[in-house]
């Protein structure tokens, strides 16, 4: 039989409830593959209108992975459709980036960046820096749908073609590149540019309230006006959906205001990054004055900012969350005062690289809507020691009472192959699962890899599971020794963060 296919902007069906239209659920857009997918995607929807939430991982089908203000952007539905089909049956590469409906949601810092050789990667519509060119400017251009359509194709454009250069399962092209500027975090001051994040304030009279039931860590705080958060930008709609849909039926009093467009976040990090921003700031740096996981409302170059000493990739450094008519003054009094201290940008590869050798959690790859905090080693954001009742209190209580059946684990290998996640965990020749996220890890010279492992029998996975296997990941039909880390294998006494290096 022949019907009309559907293709959706990124080849992947949409599900689950509108955030437009509460209980207003979707199916569809199938990419000419529903009598594949039906069953599976039919029960799992089911489950969803019953039970609030599907029953295994859907967030890569949830409607809720695109911002409101591209599912409205007749121009982003149309190119991203048409490289969707235009790509149906082609490799899907690690690195791949699309190149239709780019320049949708731009920060304050591109231009700057884009001259300096940013490669920019998209999410959530937003141009990130993914890493930094040495060969001067590369900026994305207008999409020509590939030459079809009488519409001139985009010749000698150099973004395409270094994007295509990376189109490989082995190391990529780029690989010493990303490996400067991880290299250059860790022993001297790397600069990102993390503007892209979702910046939300929950405000009104029940704003602790919520954000006790909401958040699992301990926020019972004193507190002002209310909460400021910061949430990665490819899943700030999904986070903005999810907060208000509990804001409604929980009947808080609060709002949750969206503030992304109108804030940049510039992020300085490395064991030089007190003696840069103790030029730029004007406040004491000292671990005393500013301890790891505190803020202040401060100057930079002369434009107030919020400073918080956090980090995603372990090392001492602070973000600046800064109004966007200040981002391009105040980065440029960061990268003057660092000049002298071997300063360089870096990008999100480098973040990816950086942040798995730490054993920080990824979204949608070290954590899912169907892994637990317990599971994933993050037992310390839950206030279980606490009598305040939040989201999933009970779920995790009786999941710690009854043992874990699998857990998150860190893996090293020492041969130099690249691996990207879904490579086979095997403990004593037995399969016990597959990596999720893998990276090369260039301080520890190592490929890195995590993925959740659970005992043959479906017994409990204990720390003494972990430590008594012998470990081998399998690559393309090639299987590699691997070592299991209970900690993190770069810093694991976490010291680089508060400053002891």
């Amino acid at each position: 039989f022949s019907l009309l296919k559907s293709f959706t902007a990124d080849h992947k069906p949409l599900m689950g409830e509108a955030p437009e239209v509460r209980g207003f659920f979707l199916g569809c857009g199938f990419n000419s593959a529903g009598m594949m997918l039906g069953g599976g995607c039919g029960k799992e929807l089911a489950h969803w209108v019953i039970h609030g939430r599907p029953e295994k991982d859907m967030y890569g089908y949830d409607i809720r992975r695109f911002h409101r203000s591209l599912t409205s952007n007749n121009r982003w539905i149309r190119e991203r459709s048409h490289e969707s089909y235009a790509k149906n049956y082609s490799l899907v590469f690690p690195f791949d980036e699309p190149l239709a409906s780019r320049n949708m949601r731009k920060d304050p810092l591109h231009k700057v960046l884009q001259d300096q050789g940013c490669v920019f990667q998209e999410r959530h519509g937003w141009e990130r820096p993914g890493w930094f060119s040495r060969d001067g400017s590369a900026p994305v251009l207008d999409y020509d749908y590939y030459g079809a359509y009488g519409i001139s194709k985009n010749h000698n454009y150099k973004y395409s073609n270094l994007l295509s250069k990376e189109y490989t399962f082995d190391f990529p092209l780029h690989h010493d590149v990303i490996k400067d500027e991880c290299l250059t975090c860790r022993n001297a001051v790397a600069v990102f540019n993390m503007s892209y994040f979702g910046k939300f304030y929950l405000t009104g009279p029940d704003a602790r309230k919520a954000a006790d039931w909401l958040f699992s860590a301990d926020v019972n705080k004193p507190v002002g006006d209310g909460y400021y958060l910061a949430i990665g930008g490819a899943v700030a709609q999904h986070n903005w959906s999810h907060i208000q849909t509990v804001l409604q039926d929980s009947g808080f009093r609060c709002t949750l205001l969206d503030c992304s467009e109108d804030m940049g976040m510039i992020s300085i990090q490395g064991p030089k990054s007190r003696a840069l921003l103790q030029e730029v700031l004007d406040t004491d740096l000292s671990n005393e004055a500013f301890p790891f996981s505190t803020h202040k409302v401060v100057q930079a170059a002369g434009h107030q900012v919020r400073a918080m000493r956090l980090s995603f990739v372990g090392e001492m450094g602070w973000e600046l969350h800064v109004p966007r008519d200040s981002c391009v003054p105040v980065y440029q009094a960061v990268v003057a005062a660092g000049a002298k201290h071997g300063v360089c940008n870096a990008g999100y590869r480098a973040i990816d690289s950086l942040s798995i050798e730490k054993g920080y959690r990824h979204w949608h790859a070290d954590l899912r809507p169907d892994d637990t905090p317990l599971e994933a080693g993050l037992a310390f954001t839950c206030k279980m020691k606490s009598s305040i009742p939040f989201l999933g209190r009970e779920a995790l209580q009786a999941q710690r009472a009854q043992g874990l059946r699998r857990r998150l684990v860190c893996f090293t290998i020492d041969e130099k192959v690249p691996m990207f996640g879904l490579e086979a965990i095997f403990r004593n020749g037995q399969p016990v699962g597959h990596l999720r996220r893998a990276e090369y890890g260039f301080a520890i010279n190592k490929t890195i890899g995590y993925g959740y492992i659970r005992s043959p029998d479906g017994g409990v996975v204990s720390p003494e599971f972990i430590k008594t296997g012998k470990f081998t990941l399998e690559r393309m039909g090639m299987t590699y020794k691997a070592k299991a880390h209970l900690k993190s294998p770069f810093d694991p006494e976490n010291k680089r963060v508060k400053g002891i290096y």
